[in-house]
């Protein structure tokens, strides 16, 4: 029992870490700043479904749902890979960094996570196997309050199901 007491307090501070009490509804300034996106392929492992390597997230500048060519060489990857899975359905989630309102950021989400759905279209994907979602800033990759952080929750991430 001595040894298993470590581990049954990580567990729970890992389950806990994984719940978010803050409500819908708060105040604050739009996303601001620049900054590229942080790199494809990052998985928070958030979500209902579940993260396969196929599929990798893109990100996003700031206060943007513009599609950079890094983030569409991304989504052809993503692309082929559902196309090769053709059993799986696809949730799109939009995300954001905390600066901003909750309203506004859950907007900017969806932006991203259509825009993203949008582009795997007209790579030949199948609308009815893609599914979209905004968490704005309510589920970060990264918790940080700075530049680089930010940058890595401005993306579109992707679960299968």
């Amino acid at each position: 029992m001595k040894h298993s007491l470590p581990g049954i307090v990580g567990l729970a501070l890992l389950v806990m870490a994984g719940c978010s009490s803050k409500s819908a509804v708060s105040s604050g300034e739009g996303e601001a700043g620049a900054g590229a996106g942080a790199g494809a392929g990052m998985g928070s492992g958030i979500g209902s479904g579940s993260v396969y390597a196929g599929l990798g997230d893109v990100f996003f500048d700031f206060d943007s749902s513009a599609l950079s060519a890094e983030s569409q060489d991304q989504l052809r990857q993503n692309a082929a890979w559902i196309r090769q899975n053709a059993g799986k359905t696809v949730t799109i989630e939009g995300h954001c960094d905390e600066r901003g309102t909750d309203e506004y950021n859950i907007a900017l989400g969806d932006r991203r996570a259509t825009s993203a759905k949008e582009y795997l279209v007209t790579l030949g994907v199948g609308g009815n196997r893609l599914k979209t979602v905004s968490f704005g800033e309510e589920r970060p990759f990264d918790p940080g309050h700075n530049e680089d952080s930010w940058a890595k929750n401005r993306r579109a991430h992707f679960l299968a199901q």
